[in-house]
């Protein structure tokens, strides 16, 4: 095995070698990194042979990020599966950048001006994010919101006990303007020229996790619903 493993390095440096002056840099250096992880592929297959499953795990997962995860492409539902993993969606106000995680409904946000400027959401504690939601009253009304949100996963029962809480389940027109392309592509985590088929899709594996009864909020259910118009009217 560690034959065959020095015989694929020395083709690997051969063909690099020959190739450097008929690639540019950036050509050569994917097919480098596919290079390498095809020898990775082909050791880790190998080691899982001769049962070394630890070793084979690890260059099995270099090989998976060398390859690029499309490379890993499975029939069926895995695909669908595949497709939502790694996938998020951003919502952005003046002050937060909220993210949504298409596979599990998680909600992150990272606070982009103000006194907790850099700072992601998950690092502050509960008198820091009242604070945070104080800021955002007085200076981003459409930061509220998305606030709100992020306080319905992470303190259940919140509202219950907040004096003068606005329930933003019934609130739908905390933002202002019209939505650009690039917003709607960003909202439901899709690239610039997403097909209708990727449109609906992530359409609908957002509204299942964000719809106000499975928990979420009228305010994100009716953004992801002004998103997928957005980009239809597209196709139309």
């Amino acid at each position: 095995m560690m034959l065959l493993l020095g015989i694929l390095a020395v083709a690997l440096l051969w063909w690099l070698a020959k190739s450097y002056t008929l690639t540019d840099p950036k050509s050569l250096a994917r097919g480098a990194k596919a290079a390498a992880g095809i020898a990775a592929l082909g050791a880790a297959v190998l080691l899982g042979v001769k049962g070394r499953f630890d070793m084979a795990l690890l260059l099995g997962g270099f090989a998976a990020w060398a390859l690029g995860w499309g490379a890993l492409n499975l029939p069926g539902p895995w695909s669908k599966l595949q497709q939502a993993r790694g996938r998020f969606s951003r919502i952005r106000s003046a002050m937060i950048e909220m993210e949504i995680d298409h596979a599990t409904g998680a909600v992150e946000g990272s606070i982009l001006v103000g006194a907790f400027a850099g700072r992601r959401l998950s690092s502050l504690d509960p008198e820091s994010l009242r604070r945070l939601y104080d800021e955002c009253g007085a200076h981003d009304p459409q930061g509220v919101p998305l606030l709100e949100a992020y306080f319905d996963r992470r303190f259940a029962g919140w509202r219950e006990n907040a004096q003068g809480d606005r329930d933003t389940r019934t609130r739908t027109q905390a933002h202002s303007g019209i939505m650009t392309k690039e917003e709607a592509y960003q909202i439901l985590g899709l690239q610039p020229g997403a097909s209708l088929d990727e449109i609906r899709k992530a359409h609908r594996t957002l509204m299942k996790k964000l719809h106000p009864d499975q928990g979420g909020t009228a305010y994100l259910a009716a953004r992801v619903n002004e998103a997928r118009e957005v980009l239809l009217g597209r196709h139309r």
